[in-house]
């Protein structure tokens, strides 16, 4: 800002750290969904498109800040977490990413960004899973970011989630049978539904409807989980480094005047070693390329966590 009379403006903006050395998770919400969900006239208690289209949106996110390496979705809410260590800075430069940086920033600016993009990106792929529904407003969400401080808060965090959704839409798939199979009104199902336990709702949905839970697809049981995993890359036979440096320098030097050239205290391995030395160096440099997978497994067991130890590091 200019150095002016009104520069004490600037006063007035309070500071909003993130605290240093702990773990975020952002919580993406769509606000009032249920009556966007009903004007849209979504299928319940499931509907397959809008639930791949809120992991595109995601799935979006997730590409552009390669730093958020978990996310976990059900229904109309979204769970980021990006890794974190020190403060965290918001750095926008192409490509745009999220920087782990020894600064102080503010938590809105982060919050602000992902959520923007969340939401155009859910706007911008509407017609790709409702090609024959026009959009009639724009759906809005809000997000916030919540702080952990260990990473078995972190894993006991998702976990969470993922319980909730599987009694969630337990109690929906339920619910919806009554309503849409039973002939009852949505007050007779609540009323119905009250007080029940999950073996209930079982038996409701086997003796009367015909429906094995069990049998449901995953994804409405256990949620989408968003993962940021390495490719591979195979590469048959490749060049050793060593015959690669020989063809370098071996091009690099005129046939005519190389004996002229070349500095006698030298040696040709030698030469050889340094480049292969800062070659293997850029390779470091560069991150190994990820893709973002979506996922309809079981995070509360040990076994997704043990086969991805770097999401908790």
């Amino acid at each position: 800002m200019a150095n002016t009379r009104f520069a004490y403006v600037r006063s007035f903006e309070l500071p909003d750290p993130l605290l240093p050395n702990t773990h975020l998770v952002l919580r993406i919400d769509g606000h009032a969904f249920h009556k966007f969900s009903d004007a849209h006239e979504f299928q319940k208690p499931n509907d397959e498109r809008a639930l791949q289209l809120m992991d595109k949106a995601a799935q979006t996110v997730m590409e552009e800040y390669p730093d958020i390496m978990l996310g976990f979705g059900e229904s109309d809410e979204f769970r980021l977490d990006p890794s974190c260590s020190s403060y965290l800075s918001l750095d926008i430069h192409p490509p745009r990413q999220l920087s782990i940086q020894k600064v102080n920033q503010i938590n809105s600016k982060i919050v602000s960004m992902l959520t923007s993009l969340f939401t155009s990106a859910y706007v911008f792929n509407w017609k790709a899973y409702f090609p024959n529904t026009e959009l009639k407003y724009p759906p809005s969400f809000d997000g916030r970011i919540v702080i952990y401080p260990g990473k078995q808060e972190i894993r006991d965090y998702f976990s969470w989630r993922q319980a909730d959704t599987h009694i969630n839409n337990l109690y929906n798939t339920t619910f919806w049978a009554l309503v849409q199979q039973g002939g009852m009104t949505a007050r007779e199902a609540e009323l119905k539904l009250k007080g029940t336990l999950s073996k209930d709702k079982h038996e409701i949905l086997f003796t009367s409807y015909g429906i094995n839970y069990n049998t449901l697809p995953e994804r409405y049981k256990k949620g989408s989980v968003l993962v940021r995993e390495v490719i591979k890359l195979v590469n048959p036979d490749p060049p050793s480094s060593s015959d690669h440096d020989r063809k370098t320098i071996a091009g690099a030097v005129d046939p005519v005047t190389s004996l002229e050239n070349i500095d006698p205290t030298i040696e040709y391995e030698d030469m050889l070693t340094s480049q292969s030395k800062r070659a293997a160096k850029q390779k470091q440099k560069r991150p190994p390329p990820t893709v973002v997978r979506i996922l309809h497994v079981d995070i509360i067991k040990d076994e997704f966590w043990a086969c991805r130890p770097e999401l908790l590091d």
